[in-house]
């Protein structure tokens, strides 16, 4: 099942029949222990609403509410010999080949639910960056209690020349107005992702494909559950949490962003997420 989130209501859609939300506040209603049972149970006594055709004539938003959005990084060995890359200059190389073997994982604050953009939205180049990338990236939707309940697609923009210059810039590379999207759903599967999964990522500018990449999931170092358990050890979420879980697809370093380019990032299960470089 996927929930989509518009800008009227919450739609459940399963099989290519969708269905209005019996729960309308997205807070409640992404934070049940077991979603998967209670969505199931609630569209089996619901009259379908509508077709595909009828849900992408809707404006669907970003599937998040009051959540913080947290993202993880250095859990690919290309994301790792990248950031190593980047950072050789300033000496930094080393933290990254360091944390890609420790036993803590890398976490950092994303965004608030109100920043994050949906799809079809526009994200930002930072104005003082001069070397710019997406991330497409598998992003748990988890549970206050810490239960991991849906996925969505992620897109980490990142200032990599910021980061590059010196690794306690992160938060600058990292965090500012239009870094983050999500969507175009939340996808609920009752079980753990595949490890066959495949991330996908194209961008096009002017017209001509100037990037492209996949990888499957399974290339990831750390676990899922091991990225939670971390995350919720000294922190509570009220509503509960998402969290990106890293990058395996990264453009080469003669590769920047440009006003107007078109990033698609598409998961298995999930869907196709759609951003335009403002």
């Amino acid at each position: 099942m996927r929930i989509y989130k518009t800008d009227k209501s919450i739609i459940v859609e399963e099989g290519g029949i969708c269905f209005l939300s019996p729960e309308q506040n997205w807070d409640q209603l992404i934070n049940h222990d077991d979603l998967y049972d209670w969505l199931g149970h609630q569209v089996s006594k619901l009259q379908p609403a509508g077709d595909l055709p009828w849900l992408e004539a809707l404006s669907i938003q970003a599937p998040i509410g009051s959540q913080e959005l947290w993202a993880a990084g250095v859990t690919y060995l290309r994301s790792k010999t990248a950031r190593m890359e980047e950072s050789k200059e300033s000496g930094g190389a080393s933290f990254y080949d360091k944390v890609y073997e420790a036993e803590r994982p890398e976490l950092f604050f994303k965004a608030s639910g109100g920043k994050v953009r949906g799809p079809n939205a526009r994200v930002r180049i930072r104005r003082d960056s001069s070397w710019n990338v997406p991330e497409p990236e598998l992003t748990l939707v988890v549970t206050s209690s810490g239960k991991i309940v849906g996925y969505t697609i992620g897109n980490d923009m990142s200032s990599r020349s910021i980061e590059g210059e010196n690794p306690l810039y992160l938060p600058q590379a990292k965090v500012y107005d239009g870094s983050a999207a999500l969507g175009p759903c939340i996808w609920v599967p009752g079980k753990e992702i595949p490890s066959s999964t495949l991330i996908a990522m194209t961008i096009h500018r002017e017209g001509i494909n100037v990037f492209e990449g996949q990888v499957t999931i399974d290339q990831m170092k750390r676990g899922h559950d091991e990225l939670v358990e971390f995350l919720y050890r000294e922190n509570s979420f009220t509503y509960g949490s998402y969290l990106m879980t890293g990058t395996c697809i990264v453009p080469g370093n003669d590769f920047t962003l440009a006003s107007g380019d078109i990033v698609r990032i598409t998961i298995d299960g999930i869907g196709t997420l759609i951003n335009t470089v403002e």
